[in-house]
C-alpha cells in the first residue's frame, strides 16, 4: 500500500556529507524488543512506503547465535558480503558460523560483553550485526524507502558501534528513548565526518567523567566509506523535554516521537513519587502527558506513540498536528515480526479467546525504569516460572557502570545474583522481582540459551497495553495478519481527515 503521505524533512546542511530530503511517513513501525522488529518486519514496512524500524538492541548476539545455528536462509551471509571490510566479517564467520547448525542441545558461544570500552572482537560483532540488519531491511528497495534503528538510552555501552554499524548500512533514521538522548545528534555529525563518535557514560557514583566511544578509521582504516547522517527522532514522554532539547542546537533532534504511558517495552516513570494501583501497577496522571498544542509549536515534526493502533486513533493524532503515529503492538503480533512461533502462537491464542492481558511492572526490568510484560502461561511473567529461574547476568546488556572505591569501573545488574550485586554494592531491595530481561527477549525471538546443566531460557513477551486494534485485527483475521494489513487498518480513515482539513 503506498503511503498516505510523502513529505520531507528539510534538515540542516551537513558539510561532511550530502543529505538527501527524507520521507515523514504517518506510520512509524516501532523498534520492539531484541529482533522482534527484525529486517524482514521492517523491509515489509518499509516497501509500503511507511518507516520500518529494525532494533539495535543486541544485534550482536542475535548475529552471532543466528550464524551458529547455520544462517538458514544464508540472509545474515549475505549481508556480511557487503561489508566494507572483508577481513572484519572472516573473522566473525569464522568464530561463530557452524555449517549445518549447532545441535539444538548444545549451548551457543558467549560473546564478549559490554563495558565503557569493549573488546575489540565486540565493537567487531555489534557493528557488523547492526550493519546486516539495516542493510537486510533496506536490500534491493528503491531510494524513496525509508529504514530506522531504534536503540535505548539505557543501553549507553552498545550504542556508539550500534550506529556505526547502521550508517555504515544506509539506516535513514535513528529512534531512541529510555532516557534523555542529548548526545546522540553530535555522536552521528562525528560518525559522519568520519571521526570517533563518544557520548558520556552514566557511571553510579561516579567522580570523573567518562565516555563509550567508536572510532570508524580504527575499525575500518581505508575501507570506511562515506557515511551519511541519519536523522534523529528523540522518544520523549512529555511536552517539556522536547522543549529542552529543541533549545540547543547541539543536542536538538530532527523531530519527536511522543509516547504516552500505554506504549510497549520500558517506559518513563510517572513524574514525581510513584504510586501504584491495586494491581500494582504505576499510576500516571495528566503531569505525564504531554501537551500537544506545545509540541505543535515546537516547530518539529513530531509522532504520537502509545495507544494510537486504530483508525480513529491515527486520525485523531494528525487533527492534533503529528505527522503521524508510531505503532508497534500491531506489528509485533503480525506474522512478519521476529517472535518465535511459541510465542507468537501464546500472543494469538490469548487474542482469539479474548484473555490477553499486559501488565506494567515496575519491577521486572534492572533499569528501575517500568516494563511492560504480557501475562502469558508458562512464561516468566507467571511468579512460579520466575522464582524457577537461576539467576545469572551473562549477557549483560543491562549493566550498571559503578565506580568503586579504588576509582576502577566496576558492573553490576539487579537481576544478577543476588550475593554478586550487594558485593558490588548494590541494595538488597533493589533485586526484589528484577527478571533477566536480556535472556527472556533473546528466547522470544527462538535464540534463548540451551545451558550446559539442560535449564532453558524462559520467554517473557513484552507489549503495549493498548489492544484494541489487535482484537479488531483478530476478528479481521483470525490465522494472524500481515505487516501490509496492519498499515491499510490503521490508515482508513486518513481521507477523511485530509478532506476535513481542505
Amino acid at each position: 500500500m503506498a503511503a498516505v503521505s510523502a513529505e520531507s524533512i528539510a534538515p540542516p546542511h551537513d558539510a561532511h556529507s550530502a543529505r538527501p530530503e527524507r520521507r515523514r511517513p504517518v506510520v512509524i513501525q516501532g523498534g520492539m524488543g531484541v529482533a522482534v522488529s527484525g529486517w524482514r518486519l521492517a523491509r515489509e514496512v518499509a516497501s509500503a512506503g511507511h518507516l520500518g524500524v529494525v532494533s539495535g538492541t543486541a544485534m550482536d548476539a542475535v548475529l552471532a547465535r543466528t550464524l551458529q545455528d547455520g544462517d538458514p536462509g544464508g540472509h545474515y551471509r549475505r549481508a556480511l558480503a557487503s561489508f566494507p571490510s572483508p577481513t572484519v566479517a572472516a573473522r566473525v564467520l569464522e568464530k561463530y558460523f557452524v555449517e549445518g547448525g549447532k545441535p539444538s542441545h548444545a549451548p551457543y558461544k558467549p560473546i564478549p560483553k559490554l563495558t565503557l570500552d569493549t573488546a575489540r572482537a565486540g565493537k567487531e560483532l555489534a557493528v557488523l550485526g547492526n550493519f546486516a540488519e539495516v542493510w537486510l531491511a533496506k536490500e534491493g528497495l528503491g531510494p524513496q524507502a525509508v529504514v530506522g534503528i531504534n536503540c535505548l538510552e539505557k543501553v549507553q555501552m552498545g550504542t556508539p558501534d550500534a550506529l556505526l554499524g547502521a550508517m555504515l548500512a544506509g539506516v535513514d533514521y535513528v529512534l531512541m528513548g529510555a532516557g534523555i538522548p542529548r548526545e546522540i545528534p553530535q555522536l552521528l555529525r562525528s560518525l559522519a565526518a568520519g571521526q570517533r563518535g563518544s557520548i558520556t557514560a552514566d557511571v553510579a557514583g561516579g567522580r570523573l567523567r567518562r565516555t563509550i566511544s567508536v572510532d570508524p578509521v580504527d575499525l575500518l582504516g581505508a575501507e570506511l566509506p562515506p557515511l551519511v547522517k541519519p536523522d534523529f527522532l528523540a522518544i520523549i514522554s512529555v511536552d517539556q523535554l522536547a522543549t529542552y532539547l529543541h533549545r540547543d542546537p547541539d543536542i536538538r533532534p530532527d523531530g519527536f516521537v511522543v509516547e504516552r504511558p500505554p506504549a510497549g517495552g520500558h517506559s518513563a516513570p510517572p513524574r514525581g513519587k510513584l504510586q501504584l494501583d491495586e494491581g500494582g501497577e504505576p499510576v500516571y496522571g495528566a503531569r505525564d502527558e504531554a501537551d500537544l498544542a506545545k509540541m505543535a509549536a515546537i516547530g518539529l515534526p513530531f509522532w504520537m506513540a502509545g495507544a494510537y493502533g486504530t483508525p480513529e486513533q491515527v486520525a485523531e493524532a494528525l487533527r492534533a498536528g503529528a505527522v503521524g503515529v508510531q505503532v508497534g503492538t500491531l506489528f509485533a503480533l503480525s506474522l512478519d515480526s521476529g517472535l518465535s512461533q511459541e510465542a507468537r502462537g501464546k500472543l494469538l491464542d490469548d487474542l482469539r479467546s479474548g484473555e490477553l492481558e499486559v501488565r506494567n511492572d515496575p519491577r521486572a526490568s534492572p533499569t528501575g525504569f517500568p516494563f511492560k510484560v504480557a501475562s502469558l502461561q508458562g512464561t516468566a511473567s507467571e511468579v512460579e516460572v520466575y522464582d524457577a529461574r537461576p539467576r545469572l547476568c551473562d549477557l549483560s546488556y543491562l549493566r550498571q557502570p559503578y565506580e568503586r572505591e579504588d576509582g576502577e569501573v566496576g558492573y553490576r545488574c539487579a537481576a544478577e545474583p543476588i550475593h554478586m550485586y550487594l558485593k558490588k554494592g548494590g541494595a538488597p531491595e533493589e533485586t526484589v522481582g528484577r527478571k533477566c530481561l536480556c535472556n527472556g527477549l533473546m528466547a522470544n525471538i527462538g535464540l534463548g540459551q540451551h545451558r550446559k546443566d539442560g535449564y532453558v531460557e524462559d520467554l517473557l513477551v513484552t507489549l503495549g497495553q493498548d489492544l484494541a486494534g489487535a482484537y479488531e485485527l483478530m476478528r479481521r483475521h483470525t490465522q494472524g495478519w500481515r505487516a501490509a494489513q496492519a498499515l491499510q487498518y490503521l490508515q482508513e480513515h486518513l481521507p477523511q481527515v485530509r478532506l476535513a482539513s481542505v
